[in-house]
């Protein structure tokens, strides 16, 4: 995020003063009746008020009594989804989840905060970098025909062969990428051409609001959104960038509180306002608050690993490929012990030690979801960028330090260059910015085949990505200290997945 300091954040010696942000249930089988709801004695309600999500099974019927043991218990619902059994509470009983759990119809209970009702969660790296005027200038005197005026900074669109793309198509205009994030500014002129209103929204509550202008970034929010939607889908039209797939259209799901905490019943109303507008593509380049790693066997977190897998799985059911973004703490996400010292991140945070495939991080680790890396302007591993074998998907450009990877030039700058509020443009990097360009390719493959499942197109986009080996020992410092380990083949690894993905194949019959 560009203006908000992340609790998640290591600071690392890049030239570009980049810092670094750290970046399951199921759903229930059968369709047995509901017992009536078990109604907990009354209580009091005394202590600070927190959120819950209540996951119950799916149907009106068991929601509705699962409601009365929720006001019992001392809780007031928000909203509830009943197609995926989640609601969404609020209470100041501070034994309102233990109390919820033991009702009748109730499967699983959790707050999604630490602290009461009242940073930052993106998977970008620290303070991006607003576009210079004479960087403008400079790049539109090398702008060729067909191109717009900044395209030429642009080096990774050329790196998945965009711009090749862009000469057979842009994409169509029945498809649409939800931007599941901090808000998209629609106002912007390379952003509003392919704007959806409709399939925009703002689910910070947990429940949509549809106030025109609800899904934008208010004054001092975060860009970030804006910059991911650019590299999406910012218009091919003369000026300004390009984005991989300018011809489809990108919608704004406001997810992130005014602090830039992304909580799980806003990722959940997210994926299902996506799933129930006509979304073909959401991109996620955000973790969900206030756990890096969600376990579980821990009450809490094990039901927002429930209520978000949920949701994502809905949304998939609906059409939808869900995209996301890897991380950007240098992880290992294959071993099975990893250290977590920035959990809880929204009151004070414990040291403890996770395994990844139990405490999973969400979305971007959810079964079905496309998980990324992201690569620099030399086409490796960016410094930044979390990794595994059996976790990494794909891989995109994310940018890195420009130390370690410089573009050719004119690119000057080895960070994306993208769309921000108010009409600007400005450079940022970390697997934020990798997810992105996948979430355009996964368009131009929907553009290409319209009718083809999630499974297919995820299927396509692993199989057309251009296989990536994992190359000499991965130093990208230069000190002499192997940085990371690259595990497994050519044509699958723990660095690139089954590669950097192709966009120039995905707009191919």
């Amino acid at each position: 995020m560009a203006h908000l300091a992340s609790r998640r954040t290591r600071v690392l010696t890049l030239p570009v003063g980049l810092a670094l942000t750290a970046s399951l249930g199921f759903l229930p089988t059968g369709t047995a009746a509901a017992a009536p709801a078990e109604e907990p004695a009354a209580v009091t309600a005394d202590g600070p008020q927190l959120s819950y999500v209540v996951n119950t099974r799916a149907g009106h019927g068991t929601v509705k009594q699962v409601r009365k043991a929720i006001a019992a218990a001392g809780g007031t619902v928000v909203t509830s989804y009943d197609k995926i059994g989640v609601v969404v509470v609020h209470s100041k009983n501070p034994d309102f989840g233990a109390t919820i759990r033991k009702a009748k119809g109730v499967q699983s209970a959790g707050a999604t905060r630490t602290n009461p009702i009242v940073p930052q969660a993106t998977k970008d790296i620290g303070a991006g970098q607003p576009l210079t005027a004479g960087q403008a200038r400079a790049a539109a005197a090398e702008a060729e025909a067909g191109q717009d005026a900044l395209e030429p900074l642009q080096w990774d669109l050329p790196a998945i062969k965009a711009d090749k793309a862009h000469e057979k198509s842009l994409g169509s205009s029945k498809v649409t990428v939800a931007v599941i994030d901090t808000g998209v500014d629609d106002t912007h002129p390379d952003l509003a051409p392919n704007f959806d209103r409709e399939a925009s929204v703002n689910c910070v509550s947990g429940a949509p609001d549809t106030t025109d202008g609800a899904w934008r970034p208010a004054a001092g929010e975060s860009d970030h959104g804006t910059h991911v939607a650019g590299t999406i889908a910012a218009a091919k039209n003369g000026t300004g960038v390009t984005g991989v797939a300018p011809g489809v259209k990108v919608s704004g799901i406001k997810v992130s509180t005014p602090a830039g905490f992304f909580y799980a019943e806003a990722v959940v109303c997210g994926f299902v306002w996506a799933a129930e507008h006509g979304v073909d593509v959401t991109n996620n380049s955000y973790y969900t608050d206030p756990w890096l790693f969600n376990c579980k066997n821990d009450p809490d977190q094990g039901a927002l690993v429930e209520a978000v897998t949920r949701a994502t799985r809905y949304a998939e059911g609906k059409g939808v490929v869900n995209v996301a973004a890897a991380g950007n703490s240098d992880h290992d996400l294959a071993l099975d012990a990893i250290e977590d010292s920035t959990s809880p991140n929204d009151t004070t945070p414990v040291t403890r030690t996770v395994d990844p495939s139990a405490c999973p991080d969400i979305p971007t680790m959810l079964p079905g979801v496309v998980t990324v890396a992201a690569t620099g302007a030399k086409g490796l591993k960016s410094s930044y960028s979390n990794y595994g074998l059996g976790v990494i998907d794909v891989a995109a450009p994310g940018g890195d330090s420009t130390r370690y990877q410089t573009p050719e030039a004119p690119a000057v700058s080895g960070l994306i260059l993208s769309t921000l509020p108010g009409g600007g443009f400005g450079y940022k990097a970390g697997t934020s910015m990798a997810s992105p360009h996948v979430a355009g390719v996964a368009a131009l493959i929907k553009s290409t085949h319209p009718h083809a499942s999630p499974a297919v197109v995820k299927a396509l986009l692993t199989h057309e990505a251009d296989a990536t080996a994992c190359g000499a020992p991965y130093d990208i410092d230069g000190d002499g200290t192997v940085d990371a380990v690259c595990e497994g083949g050519t044509q699958y690894n723990g660095f690139y997945g089954a590669g950097v993905v192709d966009a120039l194949d995905a707009v191919r019959k």
